[in-house]
């Protein structure tokens, strides 16, 4: 009977049974691209940065040959050779299970697609076709095949999911706070106030004079009492780059 042996790096072994986290893995050889033996061991393929077959690197296309020795490397590990993809445009698609985390996202500024009746067959077309990162907690999603870009979110809170997210794309320096409407994902823009002063509450109207308004849904913002709050969570995420 031939056999491969197969070890995967850093995060992707968080697919595995503990047993086999770090391990150099036998199993047995089937004719199959790489792509689908990575995924027969439980790792979904958008987690994969990096294949190496014998040292060298290679597609998910790759027929997998007896006696193969394949090492697979997740995105953000010190990798050995380039990345199978270029790193993708931090534009992201959340399933049903993410609505507080793509709030969240949209208020770091980034272009965030969420709707809570989304099925996966929807999610996997808009990631697929749009060239969106996929964030969900179901793996099964993240093997479609209509997905490139995606990650399951390990975190459960909210905070740590966020921190999470900007670790793993490395996306700090693009966090641009309150540019988008946290309702629709529209960019906001400035507004007078006398354009909107008849949509405003009368204690509004009083206290406050600068404005953004969505440019899709119309939402209108203000630096109310909930800012402060806003303003605090954006600060301890931006103080975790450090940490």
């Amino acid at each position: 009977m031939s056999t491969i042996q197969i070890r995967f790096h850093g995060e992707l072994n968080d697919f595995l049974p503990r047993a086999e986290r770090g391990a150099l893995l036998t199993r047995r050889w089937q004719r199959a691209a790489i792509k689908d033996t990575i995924e027969a061991q439980g790792v979904p393929h958008p987690e994969v940065a990096l294949i190496l077959v014998g040292g060298a690197p290679q597609p998910f296309s790759y027929l997998v040959a007896p006696n193969d020795r394949i090492e697979v490397f997740p995105y953000g590990a010190a990798l050995p050779a380039p990345p199978l993809l270029p790193t993708p445009p931090p534009r992201f698609v959340l399933d049903a299970h993410l609505g507080t985390l793509a709030t969240r996202l949209r208020l770091l500024g980034f272009d965030t697609l969420y709707r809570n009746d989304y099925d996966d067959a929807e999610l996997a077309s808009i990631a697929g076709s749009e060239g969106r990162i996929l964030l969900t907690r179901d793996v099964g999603l993240l093997k479609r095949s209509a997905v490139v870009y995606g990650r399951f979110v390990r975190s459960t809170a909210t905070e740590h999911q966020v921190i999470e997210v900007l670790r793993h794309f490395d996306l700090w320096d693009a966090i641009q706070p309150f540019t988008r409407c946290t309702r629709c994902n529209g960019l906001l823009q400035p507004v007078a106030k006398t354009a909107i002063a008849h949509l405003l509450p009368p204690g509004t109207r009083q206290e406050h004079d600068r404005f953004r308004r969505c440019a899709q849904c119309g939402q209108i913002y203000w630096a109310g009492s909930h800012y402060a709050r806003m303003c605090q969570f954006v600060a301890r995420v931006l103080a975790a780059r450090e940490t």
